[in-house]
């Protein structure tokens, strides 16, 4: 059996960062990750006035519950979403002018829902071109509160930024949500706002749309551990699951794990690999058997890439529904798995917000078209296990979330 120490999460760390800034007090992160993502996070908050000191695994984050020490400044958040959704969020309970911008392809990616939602609440945010979209200004004089209409169909993001600048307003914030994606994440982020003071309650209404009241309570520093990222340890589960003969054991997510992610390894349970959850970690074998499945992946589209790199190895088809936000991540993820598919010879189908799979041999040499998506790699490597011939055309493009993945994955792949 493989050992394989997963970096921490994403999704932990973008969040944790955003608390410890807003906090009263210093805040330690232990094992955050490292990543190009979380990296541009904190130069974020560093260009904006917060103190981040960085050590190798640890980051110390001086908090400010009145918000950006700086009264102007430029932040460019890279590729990353949480970064491009959460600090203008973070910058408006402040005081001052902020510019956000983003690569190419974060700008192409919308965040209209969140501009309007922070408009509503009385924050002179301007777009400097695509309305609903990057690049934007934030003149930031403090936010009131008040009770506001989401929809947060189109990504978690906007309902988790909204959520964590609550108890930074003056009278707290009552968020009604009318759709509601990837529902984990929202979780995620209720457990952490906890963990940092906050209060929060959720209500639902007749009609099955929920309120969230958050009060205006601040946030207060904390030594914060990140967990593993659940998203990543996918690959690495599927690698297993493929097999032959093949396991893996991933410390630190088990049953007490915050990410709706580590979901995945039920549905590779229902392929028929044996999945063993405890309270340290959790372990996936090869039974030598994959079935073809129908599943929706909704709450954990993160890992939809994860499987439909997989599916051809099943016995009948795999299809995954409920997706459509997929296709608003760095790329359009639906198509460019079903593109890859066909490309290696696989039969695929493809509907606005579902993919069919069916089994079959893939085939190279292919190279890989990746769109700059680090998911799309780490998927396709798994692939690749058993279909020599695979490259990939930015091979590199796994930096956004695991910089080392491919010498990781190597070592597991060979670790006998």
């Amino acid at each position: 059996m493989t050992v394989i120490h997963i970096p921490g999460s994403k999704s932990v760390t973008a969040r944790a960062l955003f608390l410890a800034a807003a906090a009263e007090g210093t805040t330690t992160l232990l094992r955050p990750l490292v990543s190009d993502d979380t990296e541009g996070f904190a130069e974020g908050l560093t260009a904006l006035g917060y103190t981040v000191r960085r050590e190798s695994d640890a980051w110390h984050i001086e908090g400010r519950p009145a918000g950006p020490g700086a009264d102007s400044a430029d932040v460019y958040c890279r590729d990353g979403a949480t970064t491009a959704r959460f600090l203008p969020t973070l910058a408006a309970a402040g005081h001052g002018t902020y510019r956000f911008d983003a690569s190419a392809q974060m700008r192409r990616r919308p965040l209209g829902p969140l501009a309007t939602a922070l408009r509503e609440l009385g924050v002179d945010l301007r777009h400097g071109g695509q309305e609903g979209h990057h690049p934007l200004d934030v003149h930031a004089h403090g936010v009131k509160g008040g009770a506001l209409t989401l929809d947060a169909g189109q990504s978690s993001q906007y309902l988790t930024a909204l959520l964590m600048l609550g108890p930074l307003t003056a009278e707290g914030l009552d968020i009604t949500v009318t759709d509601l994606v990837s529902e984990p994440y929202v979780e995620i982020t209720l457990a952490m706002m906890r963990d940092f003071g906050a209060e929060i309650r959720e209500e639902r209404g007749p009609d099955g749309a929920r309120t969230y009241r958050v009060a205006p309570t601040g946030y207060r520093a904390r030594t914060y551990g990140v967990e593993p990222d659940a998203s990543t340890a996918s690959y690495f589960f599927a690698a297993a699951a493929l097999g032959p003969g093949r396991s893996v054991t991933v410390p630190g997510l088990g049953t007490g794990a915050l990410q709706g992610d580590l979901g995945f390894v039920d549905v590779l349970r229902r392929m028929g690999a044996d999945v063993e959850i405890t309270g340290t970690g959790t372990t996936v074998r090869s039974t030598g058997v994959l079935r073809g499945l129908t599943v929706n992946m909704r709450d954990i589209s993160d890992t939809m890439p994860t499987l439909a790199a997989l599916a051809p190895f099943a016995d009948g088809p795999v299809r995954i529904e409920d997706v459509a936000n997929t296709r608003v991540k760095e790329c359009d993820r639906l198509d460019a798995c079903a593109e890859n598919l066909r490309r290696l010879g696989i039969t695929v189908e493809t509907g606005p917000d579902w993919i069919e799979i069916h089994p079959g041999t893939p085939a190279g040499p292919v190279e890989i078209a990746t769109h700059g998506d680090h998911r799309i790699v780490m998927s396709f490597a798994v692939t690749a296990l058993r279909t020599p011939g695979i490259t990939f055309d930015d091979p590199g493009c796994v930096k956004k979330t695991f910089p080392d993945f491919h010498r990781v994955f190597d070592t597991f792949v060979h670790t006998p």
